[in-house]
């Protein structure tokens, strides 16, 4: 008995103390909370240096974060979303309390093509005719496409160069595949649709390499062509000085006219002071682009009854899934929520998709032919617009996308593993299938697919892809052949995009939902831009989070239930699906 109390009370003074902590850590949020949601939300008053360090990745969509640690407590910080980071720099430009803009791009937390917007953006601040100075400790590809649009390129006198061009990597697994006895079959749609490759080949096969190095050359050039018109530098000498390997310090950079000046911390500081005609640099008054972003909010058009919906499609596509997903059957319910909207004028469907499910695709352009009887539908895309991201928006009104994204990519795949043999003789598992007919067990997973399932299965890849390409055909005004021509799963950069039909115009967010704004006959000043999907605040995702923990907490007491919802999820995706996709994502350095 003695032992039952000990184990009753010892619990009891558990659950107290574990009650406590979480009131605390609680409360604790609930404090950051409200104190991250007033810092920095004060107006900008007297004169200040508008800082862009880009070391936060900037987010295609504003949202909360919040992080905890027992060392340091509750943080609260806000994602600055792309757009808001873009029309900041355009109000800064406008903007008397705003001298000029002070950048350190060493490392930019950036994609190619959101580099490219806010370059854009900077360049416009430079036209108002204030200046931009930038200083880095190393230099960078990356780096040097951001700070060549300065008034003032400074660089540490003491600083190091890794210009070396742009590259990407492929990973080949047959062997290692072929090791464990697992089988992968390939059919698709397009020579080039390479998505799947890594699976079935050893090598890249000619026709990837092909669209790869194009791609590549395309994306540097974008770059190039900015710099050498910024620095009034001849594209052919930069490209020789990166070939050379030329470029390896600050004094190589300063040689070639690259930089303007060589400095050590200590007097970069000073010649920002000169510029603020202030004595001392802790007397230089900076503002961070999240603070400068909370300070200014979207003042314009408040009170607006009209609005531009700027729809936010980022991630693979699927049919359904969680709240976050690109989800077919949410998508499709937002676009038809904005097509009975009286209050929305125009949709801006912002891509930032390398495409996924054929099927949730299809879902959501079924929606927007819809939506665009009733109202303008523009384009713009982000960093991938690719294959099912294609596919989604080809119809739009207008395409309006950065020189490097990628997109295209019309071709269609299913890929089908074997793991039989690998249990079999790897595991000493062996699976027994009884079927009813013949083919039964095509999909089981479990044997690879036989000739005539093969065709069953290649039958389903081109239906979707003569879908595929007589959509683009209706959206593009093209003949089909012209479509398959340039399809065949092949991935286009944005300028080559422009220069081949499938796109109509080079520019970023801003200039999409100006133009959707001018198709709808909307004044400036008399609309507001509302995002959608919403997305939900830390409190929110807060209480979503302890309910899940309290239900995986419920499973883990309950080991069998896991285990059978795991074996109802295994033979749930225990079927084929065509899709559409991008192989890869490259990454901007």
């Amino acid at each position: 008995m003695k032992t039952f109390w000990k184990i009753f009370f010892g619990s009891l003074l558990a659950f107290l103390v574990a009650s406590i902590l979480t009131l605390a850590i609680f409360f604790g949020i609930i404090g950051a909370m409200i104190g991250g949601s007033s810092k920095g939300a004060e107006p900008i008053t007297g004169e200040a240096i508008l800082k862009l360090d880009f070391a936060a990745p900037v987010s295609e969509q504003s949202q909360e974060s919040f992080r905890w640690s027992p060392a340091a407590g509750p943080d609260f910080s806000s994602a600055v979303s792309l757009y808001d980071y873009v029309r900041a720099i355009d109000r800064a430009a406008q903007d008397p309390s705003i001298k000029f803009i002070y950048m350190t791009p060493e490392d930019p937390m950036l994609s190619q093509a959101q580099a490219e917007e806010i370059r854009a953006a900077l360049l416009r601040f430079r036209a108002s005719g204030k200046a931009i100075v930038s200083y880095s400790n190393r230099m960078t590809d990356a780096g040097y496409y951001l700070a060549s649009v300065s008034d003032k390129v400074l660089m540490n006198s003491y600083g190091d160069a890794m210009m070396l061009g742009m590259s990407g990597s492929m990973v080949f697994f047959k062997d290692a595949l072929d090791r464990l006895g697992i089988d992968v079959q390939l059919i698709r749609h397009g020579k080039y649709k390479s998505a799947g490759e890594t699976f079935v080949k050893r090598d890249i096969s000619p026709e990837n390499r092909e669209q790869n190095e194009v791609m590549l050359r395309s994306m540097w050039n974008a770059m190039v062509t900015d710099i050498c018109a910024s620095r009034d530098l001849d594209p052919e000498r930069y490209n020789r000085w990166i070939d050379n390997l030329e470029l390896t310090d600050a004094p190589s950079l300063l040689q070639r006219g690259l930089v303007d000046e060589l400095l050590y911390q200590s007097e970069a500081e000073a010649y920002l002071c000169s510029l603020m005609g202030v004595k001392e640099p802790d007397d230089l008054r900076f503002v961070d682009m999240a603070r400068y972003v909370a300070a200014a909010g979207q003042k314009p058009a408040r009170g607006a009854r009209d609005r531009i919906a700027v729809v936010y499609c980022n991630g693979e596509i699927v049919v359904s899934g969680p709240e976050g997903a690109l989800a077919g059957e949410s998508m499709a319910h937002t676009l038809a929520e904005l097509r009975r909207d009286s209050t929305v004028k125009a949709v801006v469907l912002r891509v930032n998709s390398p495409g996924g499910d054929a099927q949730g695709a299809e879902i959501i352009n079924h929606e927007l032919g819809l939506l665009k009887e009733v109202k303008p539908v523009i384009a713009s895309y982000g960093d991938y617009a690719a294959s099912g991201g294609y596919w989604i928006s080809a119809r739009a009104d207008r395409i309006f996308t950065n020189r490097g994204t990628l997109t295209g990519s019309i071709g269609v795949f299913s890929l089908i593993p074997s793991f039989g043999d690998a249990l079999r003789k790897k595991v000493g598992v062996n699976i027994v299938n009884i079927n009813t007919h013949r083919h039964s067990s095509a999909l089981s997973l479990m044997k690879p697919l036989d000739p005539s399932e093969q065709a069953y299965l290649l039958k389903m890849t081109e239906r979707v892809y003569s879908d595929f390409t007589a959509l683009v055909a209706e959206g593009r005004k093209m003949p089909v052949e012209k479509v398959d021509e340039l399809g065949q799963g092949r991935v286009w950069t944005g300028s080559d995009a422009v220069e081949r039909g499938l796109a109509d115009e080079i520019g970023g967010l801003v200039d999409a939902i100006d133009y959707a704004a001018a198709a709808a006959g909307l004044s400036e000043g008399g609309y507001r831009v509302v995002a959608y999907p919403a997305v939900k605040g830390v409190m929110e995702r807060l209480m979503e989070s302890f309910s899940k923990t309290r239900t995986s907490l419920e499973a883990a007491a309950d080991p069998m239930t896991a285990l059978e919802r795991a074996y109802a999820q295994l033979r749930k995706e225990n079927h084929a699906r065509v899709y559409a996709r991008l192989p890869w994502v490259y990454l901007f350095d």
